[in-house]
């Protein structure tokens, strides 16, 4: 299993009030600068928050929410840092309750 870390928080501040296009257009500039392999995604609406371990956190979130997960904990640490108002945390996946890390519950448009 693989540890993801995330930033979570509602899709308006996040995608409508947060620059966070910039931010992480800025980073995958540098990812690519430095030959580095992408180790974080944008995913709205992210199923992780099914889980049952996940309730609590799901509950103080309004929705629908925004997560950015990575397997970098440095780069959430920066985020949490840079947008201040995001829950953060972790979890295990795959797992029987997480089969699916990145996984969405909308459908792409």
């Amino acid at each position: 299993m693989t540890t993801y870390h995330y930033v979570l928080a509602s899709h308006r501040f996040l995608i409508e009030e947060e620059p966070l296009d910039e931010v992480l257009k800025e980073r995958v500039r540098h990812y690519h600068e430095q030959e580095k392999e992408i180790d974080f995604w944008l995913v709205k609406q992210p199923a992780f928050l099914e889980a049952p371990e996940m309730a609590e956190i799901k509950k103080s979130c309004p929705q629908p929410a925004v997560a950015v997960i990575s397997t970098h904990p440095q780069f959430i640490t920066y985020l949490k840092l840079r947008l201040e108002f995001v829950s953060t945390g972790q979890f295990e996946a795959p797992s029987n309750t997480i089969p699916d890390p990145l996984a969405s519950l909308t459908t792409a448009s």
